[in-house]
């Protein structure tokens, strides 16, 4: 090798031995800048808190129903006989009283006029006879007749006297009779469809009615619960923390779409259905407009009871671990993270309804969850304040880039 070719590769030698110390100081400064500087990341996270405190929420249930008729009557028949008219328009609104239907009534005025007939000429026989009594009260006294003829012909008169009574009574049923050939609504309400047409044959043994009358305003929903969630609400009751309340129960209807009135429970029934396992309950809700009509299905929610020790969460600060237990981080002693499982199963709102797991005065972190972690060291502060970010103390060497970064970060807390 000539000694040209050798002196050009000590010069490239050199050169990258150059090279390399200078790259490793700027990776030193850059270190320690970086460590003096203080980058975002590495020091105490700030995490935002609120302090719970023990509430008052509503134990709301959801359950499945049927609305039903407020008062339902079947129009029936009380008398034999042929429909000659009807007086009612299929589908309206009819009043207690009003005549429905008229059967032939021939055969019982004939009755009533027969039972008239009757009741007269027992009330002849009954005055012959009692004038007749009365003759021989004297005769048996001076004993032109004997005392038994008197006693038969007492006994005449008020046999004749029972008479009257008994064919008054038939005249009576008779009227009666003759009233039942006019059908009246038993109660108020809409009609349905009539049964049976004009010239039909009906008695007063059939088995179907004429037509049917529902009240609609108000109406009926009854509500099935399971008899083991009613016997586990009735546990709870007789304990401390919840206390029984009138239920205000709100529908949802068959679409999804909300009823607008409010209805209250009138009474729960004493008997669990064998096939369901099931306990009724019925509400009561008004129905100006008939929206709700007898056979819909609904949802019906409402609260059975108030549980005055629980807290409410807000729901960014619950999570659930893999076997799908609710948690929340608080702030523990000497600030730092502690992870909590407690008892939230349903929604008020936006909050969750925690019945077991805190205690009052508690800090539940609900801002800075996204990377924090069980045990670590936090800077907590109040829920929803602007976290202030100090910018780093640097020596006047080469901090100015630093400065930049650390004003930057504050104004992004403070716009957060």
């Amino acid at each position: 090798m000539s000694s040209y070719s050798r002196r050009c590769g000590a010069a490239i030698v050199l050169t990258a031995a150059l090279l390399a110390g200078c790259s490793g100081g700027e990776q030193g400064q850059q270190k320690g800048g970086a460590g003096r500087s203080g980058q975002p990341g590495q020091g105490t996270p700030e995490v935002g808190f609120v302090v719970v405190r023990p509430t008052s929420a509503a134990l709301t249930s959801e359950l499945s129903g049927r609305t039903a008729a407020f008062e339902s009557s079947d129009v029936r028949p009380q008398v034999n006989g042929i429909i000659r008219r009807r007086f009612f328009t299929e589908g309206s609104l009819v009043r207690q009283g009003q005549p429905l239907y008229e059967i032939d009534p021939r055969v019982y005025r004939a009755a009533v006029n027969e039972a008239r007939a009757n009741v007269l000429s027992a009330q002849a026989n009954a005055e012959a006879t009692r004038i007749q009594a009365e003759r021989y009260r004297p005769l048996a006294q001076i004993e032109a007749v004997s005392k038994q003829e008197l006693t038969n012909a007492i006994a005449q008169a008020r046999q004749a006297s029972a008479s009257v009574a008994q064919t008054n009574a038939q005249l009576q049923t008779a009227r009666v009779n003759l009233g039942f050939t006019t059908v009246p609504a038993p109660i108020t309400g809409r009609i349905g469809r009539s049964l049976f047409t004009v010239g039909a044959l009906v008695s007063a043994s059939q088995t179907d009615p004429l037509a049917q009358i529902q009240r609609l305003d108000p109406m009926f929903v009854d509500i099935q619960q399971s008899a083991n969630d009613l016997l586990s609400l009735r546990r709870a009751l007789s304990s401390d923390g919840l206390v029984p309340t009138r239920a205000v129960v709100r529908l949802k209807l068959g679409d999804g779409s909300d009823y607008g009135q409010t209805g209250t429970v009138e009474f729960s029934e004493a008997v669990v259905d064998q096939a369901t396992g099931t306990v009724t309950l019925r509400a009561r809700f008004p129905n100006p407009q008939g929206l709700l009509l007898p056979g819909m299905f609904v949802r019906a929610s409402f609260a059975q009871a108030i549980n005055t020790r629980a807290f409410l969460v807000p729901q960014q600060a619950v999570t659930r671990d893999p076997k799908g237990n609710a948690t929340v981080m608080v702030v523990g002693p000497g600030d730092k993270a502690v992870q909590r499982t407690v008892t939230a199963q349903r929604v008020q709102g936006p909050y969750w309804v925690v019945t077991a797991g805190l205690k009052e005065g508690d800090r539940v972190i609900t801002q800075g969850l996204s990377k924090l972690r069980a045990g670590q060291g936090i800077k907590p502060v109040p829920a929803n304040q602007n976290q202030q970010i100090a910018p780093p103390q640097g020596d006047g060497k080469g901090g100015g880039s630093g400065g930049s970064e650390g004003g930057q970060s504050s104004g992004q807390s403070k716009a957060g």
